[in-house]
């Protein structure tokens, strides 16, 4: 009976939230490109909720690939794949992975539960497998036949990274290194900690991972422990920011600071410019605030939580602080509010009918009506900078009901020139290629 009861008022909640939400007055393309439209914040004493159901694909199903493309099933039947690694010989890391056990302290709440609610109705509140496994397509099919577990153990693993004959990889927790060698299908021996990371609450909990073009630093990326910074700024120290590891000795200190939640990281045309994929804030209307792309100065400040896309003060933090906020660099390029643009990578070495620009992959929404995001886009660049609209590479993860079939996360472009996306509601890995 307490089970039914749970259920109901769970199905109540949703409900009610859905209801008392208000709606997106500008259509996402609005939102999107070097100046982006911000209209007047629009907080409600209720949130936007408008949670798409993870129901996941149906047999033979899979999404709409662009004009000229093709999908295929990379791999199926995985448990919630996240992030993907392509390695110098063509296999293909996946982290089978999710957040990890929160502690009683950081339940929230009325909030935190009814954000429970909403997470779990969108897939994200399955158990972590806490793996990575290796998939290799060795006839180049566009299918891989051989799927064995690389590393097991580990602690809501994301982010990996090669170096010589290591393998690093990221737990929620600390940055791991491993021995490897090329062609190896289990790693066996124990991993060595290079570093502890800000962990905890971890309200965001993915920590990706970038190796310099030379091999002798580690960028990794931390998102927040908070929306606004609700939990105060010492919940904060070390977050919302991407730190900087010296390989060798373990060393680390802050590149970049006052990015809410940065996932994905490449490096873009030049080699050496460091680009990152950021989620920003929630809660001040179906408009806003844009998820953006830019590249990263070493030192910058973006702006969270005091501001949003340069000088836009947030009035729900305080104390305020004007000196950053005077401070606070604009992104390079907005991707659409509330699109949970998480997945990032550059065109360069893709046989794909674009040419140079990032491959982006959205999420979808929880907090916009209607949903925005539930898609992989492409944005071309032009002097090295983003230079035109976005284009549409693999949609249809909604189906007519407003349901998530699919929810795309990680992007990789592997090494026969195909792209790569990690589904974690569809628990598959897809295969984006040109069509035949």
């Amino acid at each position: 009976m307490q089970i039914l009861r749970t259920a109901a008022a769970a199905g109540l909640a949703l409900a009610t939230l859905s209801a008392c939400g208000e709606m997106a007055t500008l259509p996402v393309e609005a939102g999107m490109g070097p100046a982006p439209q911000l209209p007047a914040p629009n907080p409600t004493l209720i949130p936007t909720v408008k949670t798409a159901k993870a129901v996941g694909w149906p047999a033979g199903a899979h999404p709409r690939a662009a004009d000229g493309l093709a999908v295929t099933g990379f791999a199926a039947g995985l448990d919630h794949p996240r992030w993907l690694y392509v390695l110098p010989n063509g296999d293909v890391l996946v982290a089978e992975t999710n957040a990890p056990p929160k502690p009683e302290s950081a339940s929230g709440g009325l909030k935190g539960w009814i954000a429970s609610l909403v997470m779990k109705r969108a897939g994200a509140r399955t158990p972590s497998a806490n793996r990575i496994t290796l998939l290799r397509d060795a006839d180049g099919d566009g299918v891989a036949e051989t799927r064995g577990v690389l590393l097991a153990g580990l602690n809501s693993p994301f982010g990996m990274a090669l170096i010589g004959r290591h393998l690093y990889v990221a737990n929620a927790d600390a940055v791991l290194r491993f021995p490897y060698e090329s062609g190896q299908t289990r790693i066996d021996a124990p991993g060595e900690k290079v570093t502890d990371l800000p962990a905890g609450i971890n309200h965001h909990w993915t920590k990706n991972l970038l190796a310099s073009p030379d091999g002798a630093r580690l960028y990794v990326s931390v998102g927040s422990n908070s929306n606004v910074a609700e939990n105060g700024m010492d919940a904060e120290t070390g977050r919302a920011a991407i730190w900087e590891i010296d390989v060798a000795s373990g060393a680390k200190r802050l590149y970049a600071t006052g990015l809410r939640n940065p996932v994905g990281m490449a490096w873009g045309p030049d080699g050496k410019t460091l680009w990152t994929a950021v989620n920003e804030r929630d809660e001040l209307g179906s408009d806003l605030v844009p998820d953006y792309m830019t590249s990263v100065r070493d030192g910058g400040f973006y702006g969270w939580p005091y501001s949003y896309f340069g000088q836009h003060v947030d009035t729900r933090v305080a104390p305020q602080r004007p000196d950053l906020v005077a401070r606070a660099i604009v992104p390079d390029y907005a991707l659409g509010p509330h699109t949970a643009s998480l997945g990032l990578a550059w065109s360069g070495g893709a046989r794909l009918p674009y040419g140079e620009g990032m491959f982006v992959g959205q999420h979808g929404s929880w907090n916009r009506n209607p949903p925005s995001g539930y898609k992989v886009i492409f944005v071309p660049f032009a002097g090295g900078r983003p230079g035109g609209p976005p284009q549409d590479v693999l949609t249809g993860f909604l189906d007519e009901s407003g349901q998530a079939q699919g929810r795309p996360v990680g992007v990789a472009v592997d090494r026969r020139g195909g792209l790569l996306v990690a589904d974690d509601v569809g628990n598959a890995v897809w295969r984006v290629g040109a069509a035949p």
